[in-house]
């Protein structure tokens, strides 16, 4: 029993820890849009917002996502050992997941931000389900696979494509940039979400998007798997013994992830720096799950993780809510910030909201076991009012 909660307190410490980064990462999007936070040239940063835009995509993009991922597979065998312990049909319940997922995610994209998550995790969940009652060392090996099979294509692409095909033409791009920032800065909330759902610069090049969505299981599956994986092998039960573990994979994965995706940014225009990057993020999320795992071996984090362990437990809402702050910060409806702010203060911004959610979580649950989002998903999951599943035997006592 003892190891079971330490478990829980390291997967909610580094969930907690995964929405700092992933909310540093879409504040580039809250404050320049999907598009323009990849054509930074087009906002003339100042040295000093340059800097820090390097930072945040060598040392925060890309690795703080996949650290969701990661524990999102974990979740799923801890879940699906869970409903088995107590008779009750797993995929059923995985599918009404992935439906509320959708259902949410939906919402999120089509009221309030295109920077949206959710809808797409309730898709691969069900591709996840492909994997849920296989072996370890299966899913390892389709792991790899797929992990060696992405690098592979992303390099393939980029060589044939010499680094410098637009998938937009870029006079077309740089007039919807143009047009999101005076909408988004001064546009209404109607004349926002009507910008957001009903134009984009794509045009006939809108094939290509749907080829990424063919080919997402794919290249973006291996952090689920490893997840999975991890979850099988029962790491993160028992920090104390698994400190050299913690250790040795911060210890190589943190500077070597780092290198690889530094490497892109002093290259940008060879080819092959395309892989390195593709690498680099996953193999930093690792790094950062060692690092945050190491601290629960160590008697002064204390406090600071039960921080990080709050925001964890209320992941679902955390998550929405930093939508809805930024989204009333940077828009036209609230205080009209939209690439105005600069990214050295929205930095300063992000770790405020952090904060604030840090502490209203950790109180929150002095008062109440689930969030409120997370209490629905939980109410429909498992058909229950109290949130909770009920075992094979509870349910036939209820209906005799």
């Amino acid at each position: 029993m003892k190891n079971t909660a330490r478990r829980i307190q390291a997967i909610d410490g580094i969930r907690g820890f995964s929405l700092l980064g992933i909310l540093l990462a879409n504040l580039l999007i809250f404050q320049y849009g999907i598009w323009g936070k990849d054509e930074m040239e087009i906002f003339s940063l100042s040295p000093f917002d340059s800097f820090m835009n390097h930072f945040l995509r060598i040392f925060v993009e890309g690795s703080f996502m996949p650290i969701f991922t990661f524990l999102f597979g974990y979740s799923m065998i801890m879940m699906k050992e869970s409903l088995e312990r107590k008779g009750l049909k797993v995929k059923r319940h995985f599918a009404r997941r992935s439906i509320f997922l959708l259902v949410l995610g939906g919402l999120h994209a089509t009221y309030l931000w295109e920077g949206d998550i959710l809808f797409f995790y309730g898709l691969i969940g069900f591709f996840l389900l492909l994997f849920l009652k296989r072996k370890k060392t299966t899913i390892l090996v389709w792991a790899i696979l797929l992990s060696s099979l992405m690098i592979l294509l992303v390099s393939l692409g980029s060589f044939f494509g010499d680094g410098n095909v637009d998938l937009v033409d870029p006079q077309k791009l740089e007039t919807y940039i143009e047009k999101t920032i005076d909408i988004y800065g001064t546009g209404t909330y109607q004349e926002i979400m009507n910008h957001r759902n009903n134009e984009d610069p794509l045009g006939d090049e809108a094939y290509f998007f749907l080829f990424f969505v063919l080919l997402s299981p794919i290249l973006t599956a291996p952090m689920f798997l490893f997840g999975m994986y991890a979850a099988k092998r029962k790491v993160f039960f028992n920090p104390l013994e698994e400190q050299k573990l913690y250790q040795y994979g911060a210890a190589i994965l943190i500077p070597l992830g780092l290198v690889l995706k530094a490497i892109y940014h002093v290259f940008p225009e060879g080819g092959w720096t395309e892989g390195a990057v593709t690498l680099g993020g996953p193999l930093l999320s690792l790094g950062y799950i060692f690092g945050i795992a190491l601290l629960y071996c160590q008697s002064w984090t204390g406090e600071l993780l039960k921080l990080l362990e709050s925001v964890g437990k209320l992941s679902l809402t955390n998550y929405l809510l930093q939508t809805v702050i930024c989204t009333t910060i940077f828009y036209g409806y609230g205080l009209g910030q939209f690439a105005k702010m600069g990214i050295g203060f929205s930095i300063i911004l992000g770790l405020t909201i952090y904060g604030l959610e840090m502490f209203v979580s950790r109180y929150y649950l002095m008062h109440f076991q689930f969030g409120s989002l997370e209490k629905v998903n939980r109410m429909w999951t498992y058909f229950s009012f109290t949130g909770r599943p009920r075992r094979k035997k509870e349910r036939k006592k209820k209906i005799a």
